[in-house]
């Protein structure tokens, strides 16, 4: 439909960062990058650690993990925007939230490093051994091993810098294809390496138990509890060793940060990915302990803990020799792919927790200026991708260095965590669609034992881990406070600032003249959800409860009102605070709800008709309005009436929905429509026709006979000297049918209408 200059008006585009949603495939795929990942190192670390029986303490902890999973499951569903500093804040309070972050911030920084750098080793490795093959000395010694690595490293980390500029969906869709090719060695080689062991028979022996003889810990293992009687107790033995394994869980964080991207239904979808994911990791990391240390003889073993390990694993199935070798390439390649996809991890999990900061106020809103193009927090990236960049070149590409310091932010921000969600079960005990289980009620009193649990075992082993890992606690220590100071000085510098937005989003916003679906990106046929007050958007809830999002696109428009003959040209004109208000609740509804929106500002001096003409140019066919406090609902309907009929011929036909919180209380159309008839309506014009078709003369005749006929002589009517008869007519019937005070209007009178096109 064309629309007349006259009525054309220039708008605002507003746009926000990641509201853009992902599978829970693509959520899996993004937190198995870095906790499948961890398969490729972790056997080696807790073997080194811990002695032959770390198979058995990393089974421990990816079947803990699960309970960690449901942990971050609870927090996500009270806060959707949420993570360790959300939770620990509404928790524990804001002091405790910055220490909580700092320490997160030192797990997230390590784990692009750790995993890039052991990708660089594991390349270098395989074409150390590869070039040896041939006769050829390519990439030998530690040092050039290393050197090797780290420049790999700083190599992935700016490309996967670079696609998370372009947006989450995009970085989403290369950790998908990862994971997708990484399936496939996985599932090679637990059925190679189950036919090895086989073939192996008697030969194969199952790792020894965890027990004070077998759990054999060096010296560095044990940090300042070396020559302690503590660790000749086996529950302190035994939660050294966990603590020792504990960094096969890292990734976690992140869920709670895809949590906002994770598309509806957003609980459902969230627990398909956490399933996902604990028994991906399960099987991957779990089974790779205990084939390695099964496989691989003890002597080739112990050279390549660090290195190689799952490539030696390779080598050692049963097979010709090509096929191994080949394998061994196809794992090399794998490894790359996944440790490189958690460097992609660790840059959005940081991105998720520093936005979370920069919105409370602790860090300034220049750090969450959308990029021009793309619309992410390009800054922060830039400020992640920097810091990983320089622990890469202080590493030197040293893998061993970076695992020891890395399970520091992990253990404490999960402790963090824990803890603030089991004082908020007791403090905030409603608002949530999940609960961590093990729940026993006693009277009116709910004790949620599996929370406790899960709290005092995170406790016990961040604790033990502070006296064992000395590079972790010193190095930790060091970062965390660090950066706790930076934000306690930030968040200061910007109080004096007088900062008014905090806790507002931020809008990239653009001036569009030629407003039409096209230029909108959305589909023909999408609905217009009018906003004016960010306190009263439960229509806007009930829409997108209803919708679907791959059927029908849905526009959040709010006026902004100019006076009369005033230009209307807000082209490359910012937001206003309400504007940014506004439109930061309509994205808080729209990340619940898991469902994206298109979001647009119209000026006009008359509400009415910018909403009518903008649906026109978007070929709307639903506007939905809340119920307005100033206008009877009659009023809303016939004013949008009065506005369509100011539209250019030829007018479309419009559906107005007209919502309070609770129902829809009244339906107008716009334009040419088939009414709707209650039931007694249908029953007394089927009569009509029984009694007509008795007659032979009209057995021809159909329903639409009789009401074409009946409407032609009302009309006549009208225009007669019997209009005023007619009329009394119609004001005894609206009376008759009218509900008395006090009773309940009928089933059919529920959901009145109103036709508001003149010539229907």
């Amino acid at each position: 439909m064309d629309v007349s200059p006259k009525t054309a008006t220039r708008v605002i585009v507003a746009s926000t960062v990641m509201l853009t949603f992902i599978t829970y495939w693509r959520a899996a795929a993004v937190v198995l990058a870095d906790l499948a990942s961890s398969a490729f190192y972790v056997p080696g670390i807790a073997e080194q650690a811990i002695g032959k029986c770390a198979p058995w303490l990393i089974l421990a902890v990816m079947l803990f993990s699960y309970a960690v999973r449901a942990l971050y499951i609870e927090s996500s569903t009270v806060f959707v925007r949420g993570g360790v500093y959300r939770v620990v804040k509404e928790g524990l309070g804001h002091t405790t939230a910055k220490v909580a972050v700092s320490a997160l911030l030192f797990d997230f920084v390590l784990t692009g490093p750790i995993s890039a750098v052991s990708a660089g080793q594991y390349l270098g490795g395989f074409i150390h051994d590869l070039a040896a093959r041939w006769g050829a000395s390519w990439i030998t010694g530690d040092t050039a091993l290393n050197t090797f690595s780290a420049a790999f490293a700083v190599a992935v980390t700016l490309y996967f810098w670079w696609k998370n500029i372009q947006g989450i969906h995009e970085s989403s869709g290369k950790a998908l294809r990862i994971m997708q090719i990484t399936t496939v060695m996985v599932i090679m080689l637990i059925i190679w390496s189950l036919l090895t062991l086989l073939h192996m028979g008697g030969q194969a022996h199952l790792p020894p138990a965890p027990t004070l003889q077998h759990l054999n810990f060096p010296r560095s293992s044990l940090g300042w509890l070396y020559g302690s009687a503590l660790t000749h107790i086996i529950f302190f033995a035994l939660l050294i060793a966990f603590g020792h394994s504990i960094l096969a869980m890292s990734g976690e964080e992140t869920l709670a940060q895809v949590y906002r991207e994770i598309q509806s239904p957003k609980v459902k979808n969230l627990e398909k990915a956490g399933l996902v994911i604990f028994v991906y990791s399960l099987l991957f990391t779990a089974l790779a302990a205990f084939f390695g240390e099964m496989i691989i003889p003890d002597a080739v073993r112990h050279k390549y803990l660090l290195g190689n390990l799952l490539g030696e694993l390779a080598m050692h199935l049963t097979g010709p020799l090509f096929l191994r070798l080949a394998f061994q390439g196809f794992v090399a390649v794998v490894g790359v792919l996944i440790l490189s996809g958690a460097v992609n991890t660790a840059i959005i999990g940081s991105n998720g927790v520093l936005n979370r900061v920069s919105e409370d106020g602790v860090m300034t809103a220049w750090f969450r200026r959308p990029h021009s193009r793309y619309g992410t927090t390009y800054r922060l990236l830039n400020l992640i991708t920097i810091m990983q960049i320089a622990i890469i070149l202080l590493s030197r590409g040293n893998v061993y260095a970076l695992g020891e310091a890395y399970a520091f932010g992990l253990v404490w921000s999960f402790t963090f965590l824990s803890v603030a969600v089991l004082v908020l079960r007791f403090r905030r005990p409603g608002g949530r669609e999940f609960k961590v289980p093990g729940n026993f009620r006693i009277g009116q009193f709910e004790f949620p034992l599996g929370l406790v649990l899960i709290t005092f075992v995170l406790v016990s082993t961040a604790i033990i881990n502070l006296f064992t890992k000395e590079l972790a606690t010193i190095s930790g220590v060091i970062f965390t406070a660090a950066f706790f100071i930076i934000f306690v000085i930030s968040e200061q510098l910007t109080k004096r600032r007088g900062r008014k937005n905090a806790h507002l989003d931020e809008f990239q916003v653009a001036g569009r003249g030629d407003l039409h679906a096209e230029s909108l990106e959305v589909r023909p046929g999408s609905i217009l959800v009018a906003v004016r007050d960010f306190n009263h958007l439960g229509h806007l809830r009930r829409v997108l409860d209803r919708s679907d999002p791959l059927k029908q696109d849905i526009v959040v428009v709010t006026v902004r009102m100019v006076p009369p003959g005033a230009a209307a040209d807000p082209v490359g004109a910012e937001l206003t605070d309400y504007e940014q208000q506004l439109f930061t609740q309509v994205v808080a509804v729209a990340e619940k709800a898991g469902k994206p929106v298109s979001l647009l500002i119209v000026p006009g001096s008359n509400a009415f008709d910018a909403l009518v003409q903008t649906a026109a140019r978007l070929r709307s066919d639903t506007i939905v309005a809340g119920k307005s406090r100033a206008l009877p609902l009659r009023e809303q309907g016939n004013y949008t009436g009065l506005a369509w009929e100011q539209l250019p011929e030829p007018r479309p036909r419009l559906r107005l929905e007209v919502m309070d919180e609770g129902a829809v209380d009244e339906v107008f159309y716009l334009g040419p429509h088939t009414p709707r008839l209650r039931d007694k309506d249908v029953a007394l014009m089927h009569d009509i026709w029984l009694d007509l078709v008795h007659d032979p003369r009209y057995r021809e005749l159909h329903h639409y006979n009789v009401v074409s006929l009946a409407l032609k002589r009302l009309r006549h009517e009208l225009h007669s000297p019997q209009r005023e008869q007619v009329l009394r007519g119609f004001q005894l019937k609206i009376r008759s049918e009218a509900p008395a005070a006090g009773q309940p209007a009928e089933v059919d009178d529920l959901e009145p209408e109103l036709d508001l096109n003149s010539n229907s």
